[in-house]
């Protein structure tokens, strides 16, 4: 069984969400950023963490890389053509959608309110929209990034065009609504999301 520390309203939900997906054993325990029983794991304070056979593991990206190589599901095999666009994804959607939400809620919240610059935010969702175009055009044909396969990249796609809505960003039309449609309504993510 996987224990994972960290709260729904964050991207901890990526995590959630991937366990759900492989039909793995897991605890929550919901708690916000830099509790104790955080910085007992992860000095940072950073949430998830995940501790599997007894390590604590860090990053959301890095905990859906374990999980989907350790158990051979939502990824292509490392060294081949196929992970490789699957990486260039995940990198992609990391670059353009997460560090630009991430950016936007530092100076929403995180940041010290006499470091924050609220104007900045109008640029990040101009520069997300243009993100927006190019996922449209990277989904291609296939009901996910890959194609007939969903993978890692899917469910950090689903995680951060979720976030954009909460955070008042542009949503995605068209192909990027219907596939965002398509990740949430998925039974593994209801069920991450219904505990």
């Amino acid at each position: 069984m996987y224990e994972v520390i960290g709260n729904r309203n964050s991207r901890t939900t990526r995590v959630l969400w991937m366990l759900e997906e492989i039909g793995a054993e897991y605890r929550l325990t919901e708690v916000p950023p830099q509790a104790p029983e955080v910085r007992s794991l992860n000095p940072s304070g950073k949430i998830p963490v995940m501790v599997a056979d007894g390590t604590a593991l860090t990053d959301s990206t890095a905990i859906l890389h374990y999980l989907a190589d350790s158990n051979e599901a939502l990824t292509f095999p490392a060294g081949t053509v196929d992970r490789a666009r699957q990486d260039a994804a995940t990198f992609f959607l990391l670059d353009e959608f997460d560090a630009l939400l991430w950016f936007s809620a530092r100076h929403s919240f995180a940041l010290p309110e006499v470091r924050r610059v609220p104007a900045v935010k109008d640029s990040l969702r101009w520069e997300y929209g243009r993100s927006l175009e190019r996922l449209a055009g990277r989904l291609g044909d296939g009901p996910y990034l890959m194609g007939d396969t969903m993978t890692v990249a899917d469910i950090i796609a689903g995680h951060c065009l979720s976030w954009a809505v909460v955070a008042r960003f542009p949503r995605g039309e068209g192909a990027v609504a219907d596939y965002l449609e398509r990740l949430r309504a998925r039974p593994a993510f209801r069920r991450a999301m219904a505990q």
